[in-house]
């Protein structure tokens, strides 16, 4: 069998801008057509394998996701056989939907079942399909998730500090199984304003502390007609965050109430991430954006 040439890396910039904002290691990458629950159609998406979540983007060069799959949980992996000579297609069986993915060959598919597999098994899959060279990198990926998780065990087991202003500090802007997003600055109110308006280049959103000790705020700014700034209270709610807005939002995680304003703005809003490179990031666009984030009557 002829050896696949890998895909193609994003460009270094590319590559640091994703690592901060997904806070995983990359262990594959190529482009996938995905059909999820949601979907009408299938996407065709540059797909991202870090640590067991799927990261999709719209192309190569986007540093922000349009949507991904925690793959840790999924009860199977099915192969099918595709009528359509120019593609291989698989089946992810999670516990609340099934996610259809097509490859453009049975190589390429083989390679994605393998290293999906070895995350989340924990172990090299045994067949005979993959080259000699395409194995060591299965086995080089297996020893670094094993040290991923062995890390997430041992903060686990972390005995609580007797200081309490590190108690404190943890309680309110760490949470180890839900990174706090690369966008988040210890900063206020009219600093965060003067950030947005001073490097319109490195985004147009911010996660910062709120008012109020152990809630956040969000920070936006938009251009419609002329720029404007925008604040949302985040409150933390029991384990979950919820973002006020007309009709409340309740997210899981901080980085899952990123996640929303830039997948219901269909990405309109950037997380502020700071680049050494001038050029990076594109002019805000100001079509699509989703009427819940017009309406603000709160105040953050």
């Amino acid at each position: 069998m002829m050896a696949k040439k890998p895909p193609k890396p994003a460009p270094r910039r590319v590559f640091q801008e994703r690592l901060k904002m997904t806070a995983l290691p990359l262990y594959f990458e190529g482009f996938l057509l995905v059909k999820r629950l949601e979907y009408h159609e299938y996407k065709h998406y540059w797909t991202e394998l870090r640590g067991t979540t799927l990261f999709f983007y719209t192309d190569k060069k986007s540093t922000i996701y349009v949507d991904k799959l925690d793959i840790q949980n999924f009860i199977c992996l099915t192969e099918q056989n595709s009528a359509e000579k120019n593609y291989a297609n698989f089946t992810l069986v999670l516990p609340t939907e099934e996610v259809h993915l097509k490859t453009e060959n049975i190589e390429s598919r083989e390679e994605w079942r393998s290293f999906i597999l070895t995350v989340k098994e924990l172990s090299v899959p045994q067949h005979g399909t993959l080259l000699p060279g395409q194995v060591i990198r299965l086995h080089e990926v297996l020893e670094k998730e094993k040290k991923r998780r062995t890390e997430i065990d041992q903060i686990e087991q972390l005995p609580v500090t007797s200081v309490e202003k590190e108690k404190k500090l943890i309680e309110e802007h760490v949470d180890v199984f839900n990174p706090m997003p690369a966008c988040f600055y210890t900063v206020s109110r009219k600093e965060a304003t003067e950030m947005l308006e001073k490097n319109p280049s490195f985004g147009n959103m911010i996660l910062r502390p709120g008012s109020d000790s152990g809630n956040y705020s969000i920070t936006i700014r938009q251009e419609i007609d002329i720029p404007r700034i925008k604040h949302y209270k985040v409150v933390k709610t029991g384990e979950n965050y919820t973002i006020e807005l007309e009709k409340p939002v309740t997210l899981p995680s901080l980085c899952s109430v990123i996640d929303y304003f830039v997948k219901e703005t269909r990405g309109n809003l950037r997380p502020f991430i700071y680049s050494t490179d001038d050029n990076f990031g594109q002019e805000l666009n100001t079509e699509g954006r989703h009427e819940k984030l017009k309406k603000n009557p709160y105040v953050a």
